[in-house]
């Protein structure tokens, strides 16, 4: 996801004869799969950095855990550990030039161009199934002084099939509240805060808290396969980026109008929190028009 800035992505899919090049812009997401080649580039006229926030499935890596990824040129790129015998085979160069090639460019992972260098312009067709800005996308959710909420799945992204994730992006407002929830479908949940700030709980499913904490811009926590979790906003709101591990994700939610426990007959709950029918009528009687999101009272 593009945190911040604008600039262009050059990217070449696995089998592809021909580079797509993307121009991105903040809240752009992208649904990139394993063995892919990129470039980024900031503009020399930018004002601003260019910020990616690369977020995916490291169980797969050469370390566990770990993004893995290598240059292909540059002072530690790839062709740097082939003798020039090989590189000259593979590339059908002399060895003297194949040496040469490997060798002039002294920088590593971020380069300058040089004065009068340019690189591809984006195009529109080309960004076609690749990218999707999320503060444009249209809304799944938007509770008035609540908050608004852009799910990416195999609808809007379809290249998230082939990467196995899905994400959403969430905004909630000043002091609302995200109601306590779950990934049904066996998912974890990996959660970056954009912007703002707020409180997190997460709850086990031997009902025991495993979180609680202040987070603000910056802040990534991780949520266990079917453990809850709940946000309330300070008075900045809060922003936050999350991936999950399946490509259309569905959430089970246990607060608000659309909740289980709406579902449930008022004999059962009366039996499950032993309670009287007077404070199941009452408990049952709240959040009617409430769905996701509660603003403050």
């Amino acid at each position: 996801m593009l945190g911040a800035g604008t600039g262009t992505c050059g990217i070449v899919l696995p089998e592809a004869t021909k580079e797509k090049v993307v121009g991105v812009k903040e809240g752009d997401a992208l649904a990139l799969p394993f063995g892919v080649v990129t470039w980024w580039h900031n503009a020399p006229d930018a004002t601003t950095e260019l910020i990616v926030l690369f977020l995916g499935d490291t169980s797969k890596g050469h370390k566990a855990g770990q993004f893995t990824n290598f240059q292909l040129t540059g002072a530690n790129g790839i062709f740097t550990g082939f003798s020039t015998e090989f590189v000259g085979r593979a590339w059908d160069l002399t060895q003297d030039d194949a040496a040469k090639l490997v060798s002039s460019q002294p920088a590593s992972g971020i380069v300058k161009l040089g004065a009068g260098q340019k690189l591809p312009a984006p195009s529109a067709e080309d960004r076609k199934g690749m990218a999707l800005n999320c503060l444009e996308a249209p809304l799944d959710v938007d509770i008035k002084n609540g908050g608004r909420v852009v799910v990416l799945n195999t609808q809007n992204l379809p290249l998230v099939k082939e990467v196995g994730l899905g994400a959403d992006l969430v905004r909630i407002d000043a002091h609302s509240m995200c109601s306590p929830g779950f990934s049904c479908d066996s998912a974890y949940q990996v959660t970056y805060i954009v912007r703002g700030s707020g409180r997190v709980q997460v709850v086990g499913t031997d009902g025991k808290r495993v979180l609680e904490t202040h987070v603000e811009g910056g802040y990534l926590f991780i949520v266990p396969r079917f453990f809850v979790v709940s946000k309330i906003a300070d008075a900045s709101g809060l922003e936050w980026f999350s991936i999950i591990t399946t490509p259309n994700p569905i959430y089970s939610h246990l607060a608000g109008r659309t909740s289980v426990w709406k579902a449930i007959s008022p004999e059962v709950l009366e039996a499950s929190f032993n309670t009287t029918p007077e404070m199941e009528k009452l408990f049952r009687s709240k959040r009617l028009d409430s769905e996701i999101f509660f603003a403050p009272n």
